[in-house]
């Protein structure tokens, strides 16, 4: 029987380079014979102590007995910073029927690299523009900064740690150093300020050495807001920190750190901004300036700051990087006589040129999602100019990609171009460079229909465009920021796409540092000033529940307990302040509220007035959150905790019942708001008393939607709930047909009127083609494509039990007129999937099941039957 361990990691990564933990706890996989199963484990350790020239210690192996696969906890001492490890693990179990013993081989190995753990390792300062700026300008020029050194001995090994105040790009040597973008990112910069760790052994030469940066203004100092914005809102200055541990093979270390000894100089980028695009002038370029032996007596010194470096935090997930490469599918001549690139795709990202022409030639690039009346439209920009600008320096072949700005659009508006445009991109000089957090992609989808798969589609480029190092909601106009009820109502579908687990870890994180001492939960993070809407900061249901329901979420689909810990004090303090709103009523019935935030029904400018009383929405979020929350307590081994908040929310739900479920003359159910998503709430978050009243609320539901034509009546809040709260209380057909619907509102209308992406609105562009009036409206936003969930799990059949789908329930439920479906996810312990088929007579599934995972099979009227690991094929006759 061959067993084989694979795919280690380390807090969910491999490589596991920079770790930011002492203990990073251990997983792996599993391929073997269906009946066998894991009773123990070793793990080979050997450490590299961090000082060079101290010989590796001798392998030790540690054991552990059970099936534990995932973040099993480091088995040895702490870790220290830089310290190294590499780690093997093999596995011993035995086939479930004979019991004949077997130990597999040892995996692969990995290594772990320990960043820098404690604040007195670090030696950087932040180092940057030393001469004057208008600190309320948009044209402030970005710097260059450098620094000469020399390497004189054999070198073991060289470690780059570096971030920044707003975004940096460095080179070593005239090469670059890896291949993130808009690093570090976007985090709560004054408590929580991310750096990454580079491997640059490789870069470094015998002699001298030259290390650089390029810097931008970024989040941290760039506009940021609508209406106008906030400049600074971080900090004035644009400043380095960066750290070069060089050991030399003879035990030595040598540090070069950003301190007084740097250098700087005015970039050949004009002025860039998140919002705004870039402007570069190619004849200002300083050839060599990151290579030894440049004269920069020129340059200035760079003016020294300050950075607690107890704030300095390693990742959590995968920096932003380039993903994929576009090409454009046409050139559009406009009415105005402009031309137009079509990229065929809306998406998030930059274009890359590769162009010739005399010096001083400017070319200029406006970016739109759509066009409107055969020129780009640029309204739904709002105060984003999305611009940017190359001046040539006449070299006979120029590339060039903005460095620091990243725009969301299909089509870009090309002017100044030097010879025949057409002929440029045909020859592929203008490539579609798309930008997000480099996440693993794990989930997929198809049916039989070709729409459906399309709205799929539109559902994975949405995420991709939002997920910028963190969730955002759009990624074209002058915002740009990290809604929580966005993703509260997304995660279970961002879960299933890609790991998002170090992703969201790390913006819960910030989470946590801005949420307000009563426990008020921001709109938006990390949290920037905007008008009265919205500041000061006022809790409001569904997107201040993000704290309890998003860290559920992704201990559900990762089974990382120790992130339920983490955030557990957060979800809390939530909890603890909405009950204390609620008062002794149990009802939370007063206050600011969005509710079911864009009703299609509700005014164009006031999207927040919709059908369903919004303190309905807040009562049934507040009892759904306090049960979650005693489930959190119940896992952590709180009891008294655990005890408590199943109580309350048990009397939230008695006083929702008496507030907001009546009857109707016949004595069938109804709720006080006769709406949609009053029903699907009620359904959902089990606020109802009984099964025959979920039952009696799901046909009230039904008929809503055939009287709606099976038109979307909800908004953010009932949209990801309603196709679940129909098919869960037997009107499949009814969730089928709203699901297939293509008349405006519904899902498949924006796929029939060519849509690429999920938009913010039902209606963002009009049945006549022209864009909704309304001053919010984006064509990339992935909050309604959360129904992508139900496809998951209930279309095709895939539901995870245990976490990590350590269990998993395959619940097909097929209809619509279908006639197949399948679903595939890389769990935490492998490949898990399903799929199904129907002919004239028969049912055909066919599941995969990964080692150390169970799995049953459920379909109506049936009992369930357990499904063994690997793959496995049912049939089963057509009713």
């Amino acid at each position: 029987m061959s067993v084989l361990v694979h795919h280690l990691r380390a807090e969910h990564r491999h490589p596991a380079l920079g770790i930011g933990t002492a203990t990073p706890r251990i997983s792996w996989q599993i391929d073997a014979e269906p009946r066998w199963s894991q009773r123990g484990y070793q793990i080979e350790l050997t450490r590299h102590p961090a000082t060079a020239g101290d010989a590796p210690t001798a392998p030790t192996v540690f054991e552990g007995q059970g099936n534990d696969q995932l973040l099993v906890p480091w088995p040895d001492e702490p870790l220290a910073s830089r310290e190294q490890a590499t780690i093997r693990v093999r596995v011993e179990g035995a086939d479930v029927e004979d019991q004949q013993e077997q130990l597999s081989p040892w995996s692969e190995p990995l290594t772990i690299t320990v960043g820098l753990l404690e604040p007195q390792d670090w030696q950087a300062v932040p180092v940057g523009i030393p001469w004057w700026e208008d600190a309320e300008s948009d044209e402030r020029r970005p710097a260059l900064l450098r620094r000469d050194f020399d390497v004189d001995g054999e070198v073991a090994s060289a470690i780059l740690y570096a971030s920044a105040h707003g975004l940096y790009q460095l080179e070593l040597n005239g090469r670059r150093i890896g291949d993130e973008e808009l690093a570090p990112g976007w985090t709560s910069y004054p408590r929580r300020l991310r750096y990454s760790t580079h491997d640059v052994t490789e870069l470094i030469t015998a002699g001298s050495n030259a290390i650089g940066s390029w810097l931008g203004d970024g989040w941290y100092r760039g506009r940021l807001g609508w209406r106008g914005g906030f400049r600074n809102l971080f900090g004035h200055d644009q400043a380095l920190i960066a750290q070069l541990e060089i050991r030399y093979t003879d035990g030595r270390t040598v540090i070069i750190s950003s301190d007084h000894r740097w250098r700087a100089a005015p970039s050949p980028i004009e002025h860039s901004g998140i919002y705004d695009g870039e402007t570069y002038d190619a004849r200002a370029e300083q050839h060599g300036w990151s290579e030894p032996g440049f004269d920069d007596s020129d340059w200035s010194w760079v003016k020294v700051g300050q950075r607690d470096p107890r704030t300095l935090v390693a990742p959590d997930g995968p920096p932003v990087r380039c993903t994929q490469e576009l090409q454009p599918i046409a050139v559009l001549d406009t009415p105005s006589g402009k031309q137009v690139v079509d990229f065929g795709q809306n998406f998030a990202g930059r274009v890359r040129l590769s162009v010739n022409g005399p010096a001083g030639t400017e070319i200029t690039l406006r970016t739109a999602e759509v066009m409107q009346q055969g020129e780009i439209y640029t309204r739904p920009l709002r105060d984003a100019r999305s611009t940017d600008r190359y001046i040539l320096a006449g070299r006979d072949r120029e590339e060039w990609e903005p460095r620091f700005t990243i725009h969301g659009f299909r089509y870009v508006e090309v002017t100044g171009w030097p010879g025949d445009l057409r002929q440029a991109v045909a020859d592929g000089r203008l490539v579609g460079r798309v930008l997000h957090s480099d996440l693993e992609p794990t989930g997929s989808f198809s049916s039989s229909d070709a729409k459906l798969n399309k709205l799929h589609e539109n559902v994975r480029w949405s995420m991709r465009s939002n997920f910028v190092d963190l969730p955002t909601d759009c990624p074209q106009r002058d915002e740009r920021v990290g809604w929580t009820g966005d993703i509260q109502v997304f995660a279970p579908t961002a879960s299933f796409l890609y790991d998002c687990s170090g992703f969201l870890r790390s913006w819960l994180r910030d989470l946590a540092v801005e949420q307000l001492p009563d426990g008020t939960v921001p709109w938006y993070l990390p949290v920037i000033p905007a008008h009265a809407m919205w500041t000061p900061i006022r809790p409001g249901a569904a997107w201040g529940d993000v704290a309890v329901l998003t860290p559920w979420v992704l201990y559900e689909r990762f089974g990382d307990r120790q992130l339920l810990h983490d955030q557990y004090p957060s979800a809390k303090a939530w909890v603890d302040l909405v009950d204390r709103l609620a008062g002794p009523g149990h009802l939370w019935d007063t206050g600011f509220q969005l509710g079911d935030w864009l009703d299609p029904d509700a005014p164009p400018q006031d999207p927040a007035d919709a059908k369903t009383d919004r303190y309905l929405v807040a009562t049934a979020y507040f009892a759904r959150s306090t049960a979650t929350l005693a489930r959190m307590a119940e896992v952590l081994d709180n009891t008294e905790d655990a005890i408590r908040y199943r109580e309350l929310a048990a009397r939230i739900r008695d006083a929702f019942r008496h507030r907001y479920v009546t009857t109707d003359g016949d004595g069938g159910l109804r709720m006080t708001s006769d709406a949609q998503t009053a029903y699907a709430l009620a359904i959902s978050f089990d606020l109802l008393p009984d099964e025959a009243s979920r039952l009696a609320a799901g046909r009230r539901l039904a008929e809503l939607v055939a009287e709606a034509k099976n038109r979307i009546s909800t908004g953010f809040v009932g949209t990801p709930l309603i196709t679940e709260a129909l098919s869960s209380t037997g009107q499949l057909d009814r969730a089928y047909d709203l699901l297939l619907e293509t008349a405006c509102p519904s899902w498949l209308y924006a796929v029939e009127q060519g849509a690429t992406t999920i938009w913010e609105r039902w209606d963002s562009q009009l049945p006549d083609g022209t864009v909704n009036p309304g001053t919010m409206t984006s064509f990339n936003h992935y909050a309604l494509g959360a129904v992508a969930d139900w496809l998951h799990r209930v279309v095709a059949g895939l539901d995870p039990v245990e976490p990590g789908y350590r269990r998993i329930a395959f619940r097909p439920r097929p209809g619509g007129g279908l006639t197949s479906a399948q679903a595939e996810l890389a769990t935490p312990y492998g490949p898990a999937a399903i799929g199904w088929r129907l002919d004239d007579h028969r049912l055909v599934i066919d599941t995969r099941v990964p080692t150390g995972a169970t799995a049953f099979l459920d379909l109506p009227d049936r009992d369930p039957v357990e499904v063994s690991t690997g793959s496995n094929t049912f049939t089963f006759p057509r009713e």
